[in-house]
């Protein structure tokens, strides 16, 4: 620890206090006011969407009164999670299962920065194990807060590391801003390209509501093939890599393969990959550019589904979609993302989705495969955009994990930092050159903008034998 750094109890710096008890007697009156519960606390933000309310008797309200930067600290549940109130409503309080935190002497610390503390000690540095009382609902009460210890640097130290850190987290908030309008803005060009189309012509009305005049409406089975490939995943393991020049590189997919980092649309890596001969891989496996996504068990409530970027082995919880030549593959895949497979999933205890409940299932189709690919085209201009935000979030947050953990352990000082540079290097890594980091200097946050991805290559398909 450096040398102008100091341990201290956590009651060293902030008086403590548990809120009112939540009860059918503590409802009862007429002076209700909202409170908060440990479910409205996340860490470093409030949610306060969705508030209960209670009776506080004039005197609960001159106890529990809250003032701006007062700590709120879970007592229960993910014991140790910490928000700061900032004073956004007037005349709201806490239930008994939160800790109000607040600062005996502003000259001893910022509440920024314990919060960070806080998070650093109980999410990631384990500082604080076996603090909490340990029975059948962990908890961390007044007592155990109150002997925590601190690792306080001077204020002005203090200050700085939270101000650091808070740059971090308004950068990963914008992110997280910017994927959830992507989003609506998705899904509304989904609605509108699937039922408009791009060429403006008068729409018909048919069985799956409005299309453009001169599209068809075809059942899946017409214009797909139902795929699931004649190697078994199991047999996949089994087999050795081909060491022929013209082996081609084969993966083995399962569910939790779509997890895998860069497979938020496309197999882009998975757990198993080998090379296997061309002959193989065209007659046992499923082709490039097929649409996959679950076919048994919970996995099919997640509704994902995702493209193949070569040829591929299904484990036995996978199927997939391999499009005609009247279809093109990348409209088939935007397309798919407009159905809920829990709509179409046989009733059971185990939910299971077969061939026969796939190939009725109707598709706007224009006649035009030029058409089909100005749309799919549009579409992917969008994902593009919602991967580069994705990716920036995960670099950044993975920033904020390590500085949080070098500038609280001081392996880093906060006066040593160019958090400009490191900003702009990390990001840069992500694949997301363009992307302008918040200012240290002046404190003012700049925009985080995501230029379009580059596309991927599509792979050719190959003849199936």
């Amino acid at each position: 620890m450096p040398a102008d750094w100091r341990v201290g109890r956590f009651d060293s710096l902030f008086d403590v206090q548990q809120g009112r008890q939540v009860s059918k007697k503590n409802r009862i009156g007429d002076n209700h006011r909202p409170f908060l519960r440990t479910k409205n606390v996340f860490w470093n933000r409030l949610d306060l969407s969705d508030l209960d309310e209670m009776h506080f008797s004039e005197a609960d309200e001159s106890r529990l009164a809250l003032k701006p930067d007062d700590l709120l600290i879970c007592e229960g549940g993910d014991i140790g999670r910490t928000a700061i109130w900032r004073g956004v409503i007037s005349r709201c309080y806490y239930q008994n299962h939160l800790h109000r935190a607040r600062i005996r002497a502003s000259e001893a610390a910022d509440a920024q920065f314990v919060l960070f503390w806080l998070w650093y000690a109980f999410e990631f540095g384990n500082l604080y194990f076996g603090r909490g009382n340990v029975t059948t609902i962990p908890n961390l009460s007044q007592s155990k807060l109150c002997e925590l210890p601190l690792a306080i640097p001077p204020l002005a130290e203090q200050q700085k590391i939270a101000g650091v850190l808070g740059l971090v987290q308004r950068a990963i908030e914008q992110q997280e801003r910017l994927i959830a309008l992507t989003a609506e803005l998705k899904k509304g060009l989904l609605h509108k390209l699937f039922t408009e189309g791009l060429r403006g012509e008068p729409q018909k009305q048919t069985e799956i509501g409005p299309v453009p005049e001169s599209w068809e409406v075809v059942q899946l089975g017409e214009c797909c093939d139902i795929v699931s490939g004649s190697l078994s995943y199991t047999d996949f393991i089994k087999m050795g890599s081909s060491d022929a020049v013209d082996a081609l590189a084969c993966m083995g997919v399962k569910v939790s393969d779509m997890n895998l980092p860069g497979n938020e649309s496309r197999f882009v890596t998975s757990n198993l990959t080998k090379r296997l001969s061309v002959d193989v891989a065209r007659r046992k496996l499923v082709p490039p550019n097929t649409v996959v996504f679950p076919k048994r068990g919970a996995a099919i409530a997640t509704n994902k589904k995702r493209l193949t970027t070569t040829w591929t082995v299904l484990d036995p919880n996978l199927i997939g979609l391999s499009a005609k030549d009247s279809l093109d593959e990348e409209f088939l895949f935007h397309w798919s993302q407009t159905f809920d497979l829990r709509k179409i999933t046989d009733p059971g205890p185990t939910p299971q989705l077969n061939k026969k409940d796939l190939v009725p299932i109707l598709i706007p189709l224009p006649k035009d495969i030029d058409e089909q690919q100005e749309i799919a085209a549009a579409i992917s201009c969008v994902d593009n955009k919602m991967t580069c935000h994705q990716r920036t979030h995960a670099t950044l947050t993975d920033l904020f994990r390590t500085l949080l953990h070098q500038l609280m352990t001081a392996q880093i000082r906060v006066h040593d930092l160019d958090l400009d540079e490191i900003l702009q290097r990390s990001v840069a890594e992500s694949g997301d050159a363009t992307v302008n980091p918040p200012i240290v200097g002046n404190g003012r946050d700049r925009s985080l903008r995501g230029n379009r991805a580059h596309n991927r290559p599509v792979q050719d398909r190959g003849n199936e034998s």
